[in-house]
């Protein structure tokens, strides 16, 4: 696992750059799954334009004027938190032992990096503004495309997205949220895809709404862009081990830690007793003696751990089907040999590595979604598909992974299986929907 690019670099050329540790590897992904959604959401967006199916809006703008105080205070405040913060992570990640993931999320900075950036910022802003000025400001009237807005639409989605995956993780973890709620609101960790997923869908449907935009079309050119999205964020998921993992696979045990092998008969249930108070109390012993916590996935016997037995053929690697994600960004696990410093643990056993198989599941997902949907006229069934698609894939794959579980009815559904089975029967209901009023007669 690489937690951020300091563990890539070292891994891969053996350089030792502590700066870039503030780079998380979750992250990165992150950015590159709205990078890639964006530029696939202005490509279909730029093809339903050229069908006729979304057309601009005039929209009247002021220009010439020179630079106002609002526009110099948020530039200026946007530069002196991005240099307090990132320069006082650089400058910080000299000193020993650091947490730099901590120090982000800290009162801590540099306050003369952040005064520099700034002020450039700042400048930045007073010389674009001051070359477009004019003796007297002119009022122009423009067209503004709905691919124009996606810049507008991203920001939305991050926004709200991180917000709604934030309540949902917490209403999902309840317990913890009521223990300590303000550490759970600003931790880095902690979200939950379908809690962004609706959250941000509401707030960009409404600004869609407020600029003139066909729903149906926008849904459209978006369900491509969601599903390759998810799957290069599930990427960060697996690259960085940060616990969105399955069950253990009772197939495979670990000789060493980080080494995994086909288990012989009862050898899971033995490695369950020696790693007993892992399961059972969140714990494990260090080799310096220590007693340290180390997971919050805590059960009331061994008996209840969740587990399933499932030998993959030959041909395929073992970790395909049980992983115990060495060098995890959350740090859990046992003790890695030979390993000193922060992310050396291990899980004590392996566990089925669902972000992979969302992964590659989510990518053929995409494919097939970009193959059909010029194909589709139906404006909402392409949505509605990848609704349908986007809810069986969840829902099969919750079934090897460690979530919350409700009870309703004497049934135990998680929170995903729950959602995901309401866009499954949304889906259905769409497609049937929108082609029924597509050949109505008053449709037409």
């Amino acid at each position: 696992m690489y937690p951020n690019l300091y563990f890539v670099l070292k891994d891969w050329f053996g350089w030792e750059v502590n700066a870039f540790k503030i780079f998380y590897t979750f992250g990165i992904f992150v950015a590159l799954s709205f990078i890639a959604a964006a530029w696939i959401l202005t490509k279909e967006l730029k093809r339903k334009e050229k069908q006729g199916l979304l057309l601009p809006r005039e929209e009247t703008i002021t220009t010439g004027k020179p630079a106002s105080f609002p526009e110099l205070f948020i530039n200026g405040l946007v530069g002196f938190i991005f240099g307090y913060k990132l320069i006082g992570a650089f400058i910080a990640s000299r000193q020993h032992g650091i947490d730099l993931q901590e120090y982000i999320f800290s009162s801590e900075g540099s306050w003369l990096g952040g005064l520099i950036i700034a002020g450039v910022l700042i400048y930045l802003k007073y010389k674009e503004k001051s070359k477009q000025k004019l003796a007297k400001p002119e009022r122009r009237t423009i067209r503004i495309w709905p691919h124009d807005r996606v810049g507008d639409i991203v920001i939305f989605a991050l926004v709200f997205g991180i917000i709604g995956a934030k309540i949902f993780d917490n209403l999902e973890n309840w317990d913890r949220f009521i223990a300590d709620p303000i550490a759970n609101l600003i931790a880095p960790s902690g979200l939950t895809f379908y809690g962004g997923l609706i959250v941000a869908a509401i707030a960009i449907l409404i600004y869609a709404k407020k600029k003139g935009i066909g729903l149906l079309h926008l849904v459209d050119a978006a369900a491509p862009a969601l599903m390759i999205a998810y799957a290069i964020g599930r990427m960060g998921c697996m690259v960085a081990g940060d616990g969105d993992w399955g069950v253990f696979n009772s197939a495979y045990v670990s000789d060493v830690p980080g080494h995994v092998v086909p288990a012989a008969p009862d050898e899971f249930r033995q490695n369950l007793q020696k790693y007993s108070t892992y399961f059972l109390s969140g714990t494990v012993t260090d080799p310096n003696g220590a007693t340290t916590m180390v997971t919050d996935r805590i059960h009331t016997s061994l008996d209840n751990v969740p587990h399933e037995s499932f030998r993959g053929p030959g041909w395929l690697p073992d970790w395909f089907f049980a992983f115990t994600f060495p060098h995890n960004v959350n740090e859990d696990g046992i003790v890695l040999p030979d390993c000193e410093g922060k992310y050396c643990r291990a899980l004590p056993l392996p566990v089925f590595p669902t972000p992979l198989y969302e992964i590659i599941t989510c990518f053929i997902l995409f494919f097939i979604l970009w193959g059909i949907r010029k194909n589709i006229k139906v404006p909402g069934v392409l949505f509605c598909i990848y609704l349908i698609m986007n809810g069986i894939e969840r829902f099969f794959i919750e079934k090897i992974r460690v979530d919350t579980q409700y009870s309703i009815f004497g049934f135990h559904p998680t929170q995903a299986e729950l959602i995901s089975s309401a866009l499954i029967i949304s889906g259905i209901i769409g497609v049937i929907y929108f082609t029924k009023k597509e050949k109505s007669p008053e449709y037409s």
